[in-house]
């Protein structure tokens, strides 16, 4: 893998790009779960860049390391609350949805945990994730790459 990107999206796509990080920052929701959810998605969607710079702002947010390590295996982790593994389950069922779409039952379970309002903000919250996921996957944003200009180099995980 080439540690240089395909393409400066954010520099050719300048207004679309802003358009889309002023959406993605509008959100009004508990930032120790934002974080969570985002690095969720970013596992199941295989983006480095994302994966790389969620788990560093939780970390400066004071997120313990092993939580990070295990929001991979969350299900079997008994280290999340009842509202986060409802998170992280409807993150799973809107970044892998099935063919049959999304079903009743994790609609259920994330409503057990969510107000109508909350739900509405998550899902929309996945659904900034998976777009940045996917620009940052098709052009290869090396991980790493822009922590320097984020004050992600404060993570102290070099």
């Amino acid at each position: 893998m080439s540690t240089h990107p395909r393409l400066d999206y954010t520099r050719l796509s300048a207004d679309l790009f802003k358009k889309y990080l002023d959406f993605s920052m509008a959100f009004k929701m508990d930032h120790g779960l934002a974080l969570l959810v985002d690095i969720r998605a970013s596992q199941l969607n295989g983006c480095a860049f994302c994966l790389d710079m969620h788990v560093k702002q939780a970390k400066i947010h004071g997120e313990r390391e092993l939580r990070l390590h295990h929001v991979a295996i969350w299900r079997e982790s008994p280290l999340f609350s009842p509202r986060e593994r409802a998170a992280l389950a409807w993150t799973e069922a809107l970044t892998r949805i099935a063919p049959e779409g999304v079903s009743d039952a994790a609609y259920a379970e994330a409503r057990e945990q969510f107000a109508e309002h909350e739900l509405s903000d998550l899902t929309w919250r996945i659904t900034a994730i998976n777009g940045w996921n996917r620009m940052n996957v098709a052009f290869r944003n090396p991980p790493g790459s822009m922590d320097k200009l984020y004050g992600l180099d404060k993570a102290g995980l070099a």
